[in-house]
């Protein structure tokens, strides 16, 4: 498979142009790859009126998809906002309000997506719920949730992988949601992968009609890199439309280093990615049994993602994570209750076997430790775009009680709400939010 964009920039570079465009660094090296980070010069394209390289690529990214693919520099950020317009456009087409059935443990960039789009959203929630990174539905669930709901939506939206690596049953819930008339947008930013398992578990594979990945998330891309996918089941007319909803949420610069990434992205894909993937997930799967034998808990089914329930081996997730740092071993994310690993295979059976090791070097404890406050939804007051465009104060969260919450008070990772903007901060989440470590919040300045 062709390289369209980085031969382009490689001749360009070879050419030692004189260079009286952005950037302003013009070629000359301070990092080391100024000379291959260019603009939009004649040749070179234009991201969002793509017609030549970038065209090309992205092409060559849809028939590895099997499906329209396009880029993203600004990662998985922009394809959901860019989903969110969609949706909109679609609720129009079909004279619906714009209004969105969103399972609750939403990246919070949706937040500002609904804000920006005026979106309504009615939240879905799984009977328990152990954590608020995790959203379990399924059929069922989304079949009951669509019943009851008082207007039909215009789209269904869920994230699949979690952060967790809880991967939800996708073709059921779009069986469901076609039943009934209704887009199913995913988040798989954790999941781009999933395409080239031996048998694909991608959402555009399973029925989804539109998906955004993060490349840079599993694959070796430089981060920012993302795809939109429009998937077969989708109204035609999106395909058509998902350019311009890039375009009104992204940058008028878009990063030349993270396309040519993402271009060198589809040889990689095209070479051998999918044996050398089955591969490693045999060994990522021999990794997770041995650890399950010295007594570890692992949590969800990815299965490029290794989450350990810490408490069950007497240790809070962050004390993990700080026993592996000191082996030079960064997690990808840690709290009290789980430590997060994502794996790839760039991480070599040579990576993974260091950390099988160390972590069985850590001696169990049995100690009793706090366990997670009930997780529990809160009162909507507001919406989304009112709360997140009001005037607001920083206060500490333990004088929050009562307070409209006007920003998402969570950091990345994982960037996922515990309480949702315009609702009432109750007492019980004011508990979860100092389990977690938070310490402030924003709220509508009363």
């Amino acid at each position: 498979m062709n390289t369209s964009i980085c031969d382009f920039v490689n001749e360009y570079k070879k050419s030692s142009a004189l260079r009286f465009h952005m950037p302003g660094h013009k070629g000359c090296s301070f990092l080391g790859v100024e000379a291959l980070d260019i603009t939009e010069i004649e040749g070179a394209d234009s991201l969002y009126e793509a017609a030549g390289i970038i065209r090309e690529s992205e092409d060559n990214a849809g028939s590895l998809f099997g499906c329209a693919t396009l880029f993203s520099t600004e990662g998985s950020s922009q394809c959901i906002r860019a989903m969110l317009y969609l949706a909109v456009l679609h609720a129009k087409r079909t004279g619906r309000k714009p209004f969105i059935l969103a399972a609750g443990n939403v990246h919070k960039t949706f937040l500002s997506g609904a804000a920006l789009l005026d979106l309504d959203v009615e939240w879905m929630y799984p009977k328990e719920q152990a954590s608020y990174l995790s959203c379990k539905l399924d059929g069922v669930l989304v079949e009951e949730y669509l019943r009851k709901s008082s207007e039909k939506p215009a789209a269904v939206y869920l994230t699949s992988p979690d952060y967790l690596g809880n991967v939800a049953p996708i073709k059921e819930i779009a069986e469901v949601c076609h039943r009934h008339e209704v887009l199913l947008l995913v988040d798989n930013a954790h999941g781009a992968y999933l395409k080239f398992l031996k048998e694909s578990g991608h959402p555009c594979d399973l029925g989804a009609d539109l998906c955004c990945d993060s490349a840079h998330k599993t694959l070796p891309v430089l981060t920012g890199g993302a795809y939109l996918h429009i998937g077969s089941s989708a109204p035609e007319y999106l395909v058509g439309q998902a350019k311009n909803a890039l375009a009104l949420f992204g940058s008028t610069s878009p990063s030349y280093l993270i396309l040519q990434s993402l271009d060198k992205a589809n040889a990689y894909l095209a070479d051998g990615y999918r044996d050398r993937l089955q591969d490693f997930i045999l060994k990522v799967g021999k990794c997770k049994t041995s650890l399950i034998a010295h007594g570890y808990v692992l949590a969800g089914d990815e299965p490029l993602k290794i989450t350990i329930c810490a408490k069950a081996y007497g240790y809070e997730g962050m004390e993990l994570a700080a026993l592996l740092l000191k082996e030079n071993i960064v997690c990808e994310f840690a709290d009290p209750d789980y430590i997060v690993f994502m794996v790839t295979p760039e991480n070599g059976e040579e990576g993974l076997v260091r950390l099988e090791e160390t972590l069985i070097s850590i001696p169990r404890k049995n100690c009793e430790l706090e366990m997670v406050p009930t997780f529990v939804s809160c009162e909507r007051r507001m919406s989304i775009r009112e709360a997140m465009l009001s005037l607001s104060e920083e206060i500490p969260v333990a004088e929050a009680e009562g307070r409209i919450l006007a920003a998402a008070s969570v950091g990345c990772p994982p960037a996922v709400p515990i309480v949702v903007c315009g609702q009432r901060i109750s007492k019980e989440a004011i508990a979860v939010f100092e389990y977690y470590g938070i310490e402030k919040c924003r709220v509508v300045l009363s």
